[in-house]
């Protein structure tokens, strides 16, 4: 029986791939779609495809009135918390490829989905390449406690730092043992410039930049006595990365209860 999605967000960059990805497979099928702007046209047209069938609603919650499984949210950072939560509510399990989410609302997220008996998987970044940047710069954190997280994204991002960097960074504070660099407490002049920082056990400095050229890129830069690491991943204009990744994460969302955060908790 094929896996029947909700698409929150059908009708923005990753949302109309993932609208055909959808239509071209075998096991999944389009339940529903949501896009304020486009509500009422047929969800294939909105994505520059044949007529699929499926209308667009103005918001989730009357887009749940048909029966689905799974809610892909790629939609804003100030909506997409209560579409989780309403998604949960409602017995569906939930992908969340949308960022600007912060720590305290994936706690909140975690305790819904567990009482709902429901699985969410959230990912800052839902691409391999980039699953494998927060692999590997979890494994060199291992060893070189210095790190700090740049992150790069267009003029028009809305949310600092992106969903890829925060979820890096808060991992790595997890990992890393404490920084040699002089605190940003003891610091003079303007104590900004040393960018926020991130995590609850070693906070890790993270830097955004916003301006044209960028689409999305994320840095990873260690620091050890006279030699120096880094790992980047950079992101093309294309949303192909991110939609095989985001279709096995809704193939096996429902196989769990809570929440993950990050494709590679279940990368096999």
């Amino acid at each position: 029986m094929a896996l029947r999605i909700t698409l929150a967000g059908s009708t923005g960059w990753v949302g109309k791939a993932l609208v055909a990805a959808i239509a071209a497979s075998d096991d999944l099928v389009l339940a529903g779609a949501v896009s304020r702007s486009a509500a009422g046209q047929d969800a294939g047209e909105a994505a520059g495809l044949s007529r699929l069938g499926v209308p667009i609603s103005a918001t989730l919650e009357e887009a749940l009135r048909e029966p689905s499984d799974v809610v892909i949210d790629y939609t804003k950072p100030d909506v997409v918390k209560a579409n989780t939560l309403t998604a949960l509510a409602q017995g569906r399990h939930v992908v969340v490829g949308t960022s600007g989410l912060s720590a305290e609302d994936y706690t909140e997220i975690d305790g819904e989905a567990q009482k709902a008996g429901r699985g969410v998987l959230a990912a800052g970044n839902f691409s391999i390449t980039a699953t494998l940047l927060r692999r590997f710069a979890l494994e060199a954190a291992r060893y070189v406690p210095d790190v700090e997280v740049i992150d790069y994204a267009s003029a028009k991002k809305p949310d600092t730092p992106s969903g890829t960097a925060r979820e890096l960074a808060e991992l790595l504070s997890e990992a890393r043992q404490p920084a040699t660099s002089k605190p940003v407490a003891e610091l003079t002049g303007v104590r900004e410039t040393r960018g926020g920082a991130l995590g609850a056990k070693e906070p890790v400095q993270v830097h955004s930049l916003r301006m044209p050229s960028f689409v999305l890129s994320c840095e990873a830069v260690f620091g050890a006595d006279n030699e120096r690491l880094v790992i980047r991943h950079d992101a093309g204009s294309s949303a192909a990365p991110y939609v095989a990744g985001t279709l096995l994460a809704a193939r096996r969302v429902g196989s769990f209860t809570g929440l993950r955060r990050g494709l590679d908790t279940i990368m096999d």
